[in-house]
């Protein structure tokens, strides 16, 4: 039987048991390109790579240890629900960190983006009839206060700034 010499830990990675309802970090490498010209006025590409952490929900696991072994994570980011697809044995993945297992009762957990998107959903609905308002006009209403308030609300602050002038 021949030996395939590959820059992953695929016995390791293969340990793991990844499956669906599994919270898990990847950790990827990521190489960014920046080309620009030096003092020589020649073209330079400079690679710069990075660490980039990824955590989420498992949803699936398809192939499961094989070579040619797939799983899909989601996340929301910012009120976005975000998927990615990695292979296992990706060269590209620094490190798979298994954060938390919750048991579930399905092999593929699609129904989640659904879920989330019934869920934002309804979310808004309630937002509607309650009639919220966003952050921006509650700091704008805060900043101009009625006649009668400005005031008041420039006495005490007088009074502090004499007080330091004292002290």
């Amino acid at each position: 039987m021949r030996k395939v010499i590959t820059p992953v830990n695929a016995e390791g990675r293969a340990k793991l048991g990844l499956r669906a309802g599994d919270t898990v970090r990847v950790i990827q490498n990521i190489v960014e390109l920046k080309k620009g010209r030096g003092t020589d006025k020649k073209e330079k590409t400079i690679k710069n790579t990075r660490k980039q952490a990824f955590e989420g929900l498992v949803l699936s696991v398809k192939h499961g240890k094989e070579a040619g072994g797939m799983f899909t994570v989601r996340t929301t980011l910012s009120g976005v629900g975000v998927e990615k697809t990695f292979p296992l044995y990706s060269p590209a993945i620094d490190s798979i960190e298994i954060v938390k297992r919750s048991k579930v009762r399905r092999a593929k957990l699609y129904f989640i983006r659904e879920k989330a998107a019934k869920a934002v959903r309804r979310q808004l609905r309630n937002a509607r009839m309650m009639h919220l308002k966003s952050d921006e006009t509650v700091a704008a209403e805060e900043a101009a206060p009625e006649e009668g308030e400005v005031a008041e609300a420039a006495a005490p602050v007088a009074a502090e700034t004499k007080e330091e002038v004292v002290v």
